[in-house]
């Protein structure tokens, strides 16, 4: 049998052991190799990233960066399908991101006193597209479309290189459909660290996105804490996927959506939770029926040493459990699947009904699969266009205004004793009063 099943309430105490986590390496000595890494590319540059590439990547790249005659003849590599099915993905993708352009707004606060926010692209972006045992273009589209949607001015992608040495010709065809011109051929933590400091030919990045291996996830993390380095967009750790079933749900679909958890990686999760007993056992036996079908089963069933089926006495309960271990990923999958949503109150990415699998929303139904794992959830949400922006507010005030609000503003600074605050409001205020 694939899955641990537990019969389990929320209230028990050893739920917390059942929902944890597969432990992160996050050890001395991966820190410590990830500070080298990141000092090497600091002082020696091009070089340095080269060299480390050379010793690093499992095929050592063939230039530093893709040059423009292959970011545009990629496509000439790729089958029809293939780029439909990349075209088709891009715009899916730009017209649900575009309705998450922040809005400016204004008000009069008190009369005579105008606020304003408004937003700015961030100037710089560094995107990682992972290539680890096979490379993953749709990130590239993740990263890149709301990037495009937000006018960044200047977007670095880097990817490792392939077996040839170069990045992947779908990663360097969405590339050229989002106008993407600089693709590094790099990866691992020196990438992150080029993008972070820059180099000789890397310009230096103020926020890095995407995923990647422990060794990228530590580099975002170490990079993200300097001042003269590069803030991340969010953890991230292994892949993660909580299905929410109840005896109307199909076996076979539910396995299927497990193990395309369980095929990220030894270290992803799949968590199967359910008030029928029965599908639980199903599930499992559909698992064990599927598994060879799949190329990764490997690593599928290394995964499934941590999976768990949890039955619970009634969904009511199941939904605390969700709530509780705050899921990257969250199936719902039954007929009454629409009137649960409302009740998911920490959910990276939700999926609604039989007929909505999460690998969906990880290629094509519009929504961002770069998502809050390990239970950040419950305080961040998914990559939108609006982390690529920074929200700026603006000010004004007339002599109305400093006359209306001056007054009570210096009586506060008064009472922190900040003097000088306070004078330079009741010298406007005396201006405005007529006074010299």
């Amino acid at each position: 049998m694939s899955l641990s099943i537990h019969t389990i309430e929320a209230a028990d105490p050893e739920l917390d052991g059942l929902l944890a986590r597969p432990k992160l390496e996050s050890d001395e000595a991966l820190s410590n190799t990830v500070a080298e890494i990141i000092q090497s590319v600091k002082t020696g540059g091009d070089q340095a990233l080269s060299a480390l590439g050379q010793r690093l990547d499992a095929q050592p790249a063939a230039a530093l960066w893709a040059s423009e005659a292959e970011i545009n003849d990629a496509k000439n590599l790729l089958d029809d399908d293939l780029i439909d099915a990349i075209d088709t993905a891009i715009a899916t993708i730009k017209r649900f991101h575009a309705l998450g352009v922040p809005k400016p707004y204004s008000t009069e606060t008190a009369p005579g006193v105008t606020c304003q926010a408004q937003w700015r692209a961030l100037d710089a972006v560094g995107l990682y597209v992972p290539a680890g045992s096979a490379p993953l273009p749709s990130t590239a589209i993740m990263l890149g479309v709301p990037a495009q949607l937000a006018g960044c001015r200047r977007v670095v992608l880097a990817t490792p290189p392939g077996p040839n040495g170069r990045a992947d010709p779908a990663v360097l065809t969405i590339a050229e459909r989002l106008g993407i011109r600089h693709v590094l051929v790099a990866g691992g933590a020196q990438a992150v660290a080029a993008m972070a400091y820059g180099t000789e030919t890397v310009p230096a990045v103020v926020k890095i996105f995407g995923p990647g291996n422990r060794f990228v996830t530590e580099a975002k993390r170490q990079v993200s804490l300097d001042i003269d380095g590069a803030a991340m967009d969010m953890p991230a750790g292994p892949s993660e996927v909580m299905v929410l079933a109840d005896d109307s749900a199909d076996p076979q679909f539910v396995a299927a959506d497990l193990l395309s958890q369980a095929e990220h990686g030894p270290d992803s999760q799949a968590v199967l939770v359910t008030d029928a007993p029965a599908l639980a056992d199903a599930v499992s036996a559909e698992i064990d029926a599927l598994l060879p079908r799949l190329a990764r089963a490997d690593i599928a069933k290394a995964a499934l040493t941590h999976a768990r089926a949890l039955v619970v006495p009634n969904i009511q309960q199941g939904l605390e459990v969700v709530n509780r271990y705050a899921p990257e990923h969250l199936i719902l999958a039954s007929d009454c699947a629409e009137e649960w949503v409302n009740r998911i109150t920490t959910a990276g990415s939700v999926f609604v009904g039989h007929h909505t699998p999460e690998a969906l929303g990880d290629y094509i139904s519009g929504t961002n699969h770069v998502l809050p794992t390990g239970g950040w959830a419950k305080v961040y949400a998914g990559l939108s266009t609006a982390d690529f922006m920074r929200r700026m507010t603006v000010q004004q005030a007339t002599p109305e205004g400093i006359l209306e609000l001056g007054p009570k503003g210096a009586r506060l600074a008064q009472h922190e004793g900040l003097g000088a605050h306070q004078l330079a409001i009741e010298l406007r205020i005396n201006k405005a009063r007529g006074g010299s």
